[in-house]
């Protein structure tokens, strides 16, 4: 017998529906695109369930983990406005950028209801994001000074 993947039990856009995160988006400046069950997602840099961004659009399918729905979400949000319009797949390869974005997913998932801050940490250890302390959450709460600062600089909240 094998032992199920811990990533298999992330939650899915599908269990939570796409109307809350499409009006946390919204909130934001930022469309959400469902995608149909099946067909590819545009603009997405792993391909399978990940989402994808193009421009201001976040695309998803019901599949897709509501993690990585946040994680391109949030790519787009700490881009300036006219660094954004011209994303196509692969928003940076700044090492800051990426850690404002793992911690504003993690704040914007405490404005989902039905997700909620603590439930995307867990979500993201078990997908394997990797941290030196050892988890999201001990980086979040112990570990993530710059990544605050990046985002209040850029007026984007922090909880």
């Amino acid at each position: 017998m094998t032992a199920a993947d811990p990533a298999d039990a992330v939650l899915r856009v599908g269990a939570i529906g796409f109307d809350e995160p499409r009006e946390l988006l919204a909130r934001h400046g930022l469309t959400l695109l469902a995608v149909a069950d099946g067909e590819p997602i545009p603009g997405s840099y792993w391909g399978d369930t990940e989402a994808g961004i193009i421009g201001s659009t976040v695309y998803a399918r019901p599949d897709t983990p509501v993690h990585s729905l946040l994680h391109e979400a949030c790519h787009l949000l700490v881009l300036p406005p006219d660094k954004r319009a011209q994303v196509h797949t692969d928003a940076t390869d700044s090492i800051e950028e990426e850690d404002a974005t793992c911690y504003l997913q993690i704040v914007l998932a405490g404005h989902l209801p039905s997700v909620g801050s603590a439930r995307l940490m867990d979500d993201m250890d078990r997908w394997g994001y990797t941290y030196r302390l050892g988890s999201t959450r001990a980086w979040f709460e112990r570990d993530a000074a710059e990544a605050r600062a990046f985002l209040t600089a850029r007026g984007l909240p922090t909880a």
